[in-house]
């Protein structure tokens, strides 16, 4: 009965409080949710270092391109930018989730200020959060969403990209 509860959450990012490490690669809340469902525990290991390497796609808005990685599982999304030093001003990470939701995020290990973007199905940017670096605030969309688009902090406003505009490229296109 509790497993079909938790499956009946919606998926966000980053609103639950991060796991209290017990013992290598073991947390309190995968011990925990183990008792719950009467499960053996399992190891589970944290990502300590930058994710580099996922898929990216190609998107605009207006005349400037950005070439962003796409967080798409639920663990990418949970790592997002996480501990990562510098990024390129052209570059961004796109967080893509099964359906649209009232999406959050904070930045907690996450070292570079950000704006997050929080994207319609369609392209069109509903709002924009400044974010802190190393911070546990939480930056929610304005209305549900299915994608954001995290980028170094003050690309948007130099390039004069608000609310309302619209973002192009292969994730927007589908119907």
């Amino acid at each position: 009965m509790a497993s079909l509860a938790l499956k009946a959450l919606p998926m966000t990012a980053f609103v639950c409080a991060p796991p209290t490490p017990l013992a290598p690669g073991r947390t309190l809340a995968a011990v925990l949710l183990a008792a719950l469902l009467g499960l053996p525990t399992i190891a589970v290991r944290a990502q300590e270092g930058p994710q580099l390497n996922l898929q990216r796609v190609e998107l605009t808005a207006g005349m400037h391109r950005i070439d962003a990685q796409v967080a798409a599982s639920p663990q990418e999304r949970q790592t997002g930018l996480m501990h990562r030093k510098e990024m390129p001003q052209h570059e961004g990470m796109l967080f893509v989730f099964e359906q649209p939701a009232q999406q959050c995020f904070w930045m907690k290990n996450t070292l570079l200020p950000l704006t997050a973007a929080f994207v319609d199905d369609d392209g069109t940017i509903v709002n924009l959060a400044d974010m802190k670096p190393q911070t546990l605030d939480s930056h929610c969309s304005a209305k549900p969403v299915r994608y954001v688009l995290e980028m170094n902090q003050g690309w948007f406003a130099k390039k004069n990209i608000k609310a309302g505009a619209k973002l192009t490229g292969a994730p927007f296109s589908r119907k």
